[in-house]
């Protein structure tokens, strides 16, 4: 018999074991099935594209964000790393598959798209003291939210708090619910009672504004859906959406 819950962490480590091994894609124990989800790079996965969130390049031109200090959360391939590199950012990128990392850094050797990769558990990487720890002035996280079980947007949450400077902003593209949405749109007990996640959860704009409620919001809207010919990559079963840390008093 074990009584070992004494912390917070222990609490949030004993539910992400619920959703085994769903749980496992987002921590330090998810590498080897994210590295082979992105070992095949000929597969048609949207988001393998080499070109920016429309979201994000819209920001940068109607001067919404402006160039600082940046954090891409779940960078995957690093189409958004590099395109906040180009765009003037210094940025540090995360992703737990070292498959994935590789594959960015790869593309990095394009000139003008230098970042600093990190391997790892974004949680980790950015508490105090570590790599990643900020503060920065962009948060960015295109695809990472919705793989994220009900309980660690308490540690999300912690990581904003944490890591985002004051007047700082936080861009977020994730499934959406309704109508020409994407993902799971059950209740958040009842995805304890299916120990799964349905590959990711969708959001009503309603539960984003809560979530996020401490910061002020600037813009939520679908995405734009982008023709493959496009520069940039959009599909409109997404949010995107960009809210601001308030500025120090």
């Amino acid at each position: 018999m074990d009584r070992n819950i004494r912390t917070t962490d222990d609490v949030l480590t004993l539910l992400d074991d619920l959703f085994v091994p769903e749980a496992h894609r987002w921590t330090t124990d998810a590498s080897s099935w994210w590295d082979e989800f992105y070992g095949d790079r000929s597969k048609p996965v949207p988001f393998f594209v080499d070109k920016p969130d429309e979201s994000l390049v819209s920001y940068v031109d109607r001067g919404l964000i402006t160039p600082g200090r940046a954090l891409d959360l779940g960078c995957g391939p690093g189409r958004n790393t590099h395109a906040l590199a180009s765009l003037g950012f210094d940025v540090d990128a995360i992703d737990l598959s070292q498959a994935a990392i590789a594959w960015a850094e790869e593309r990095a050797e394009v000139p003008g798209t230098e970042a600093r990769f990190h391997c790892g558990d974004a949680f980790v990487l950015t508490a105090d003291g570590a790599a990643a720890a900020g503060p920065y002035d962009l948060i960015h996280d295109s695809g990472c939210f919705h793989h994220l079980p009900p309980h660690r947007r308490i540690s999300y949450l912690a990581l904003l708090d944490r890591c985002l400077a004051p007047g700082g902003h936080f861009a977020l593209t994730c499934f959406a619910a309704g109508e020409g949405g994407m993902g799971s749109e059950l209740p958040d007990e009842e995805l304890y009672r299916e120990g799964s996640l349905g590959g990711g959860l969708a959001y009503t704009s309603e539960e984003l504004r809560d979530i996020f409620s401490d910061l002020t919001e600037i813009e939520l809207r679908r995405m734009r859906d982008e023709a493959p010919g496009s520069p940039v990559f959009g599909e409109s079963f997404l949010w995107t959406a960009l809210f601001r840390k308030a500025p120090r008093q």
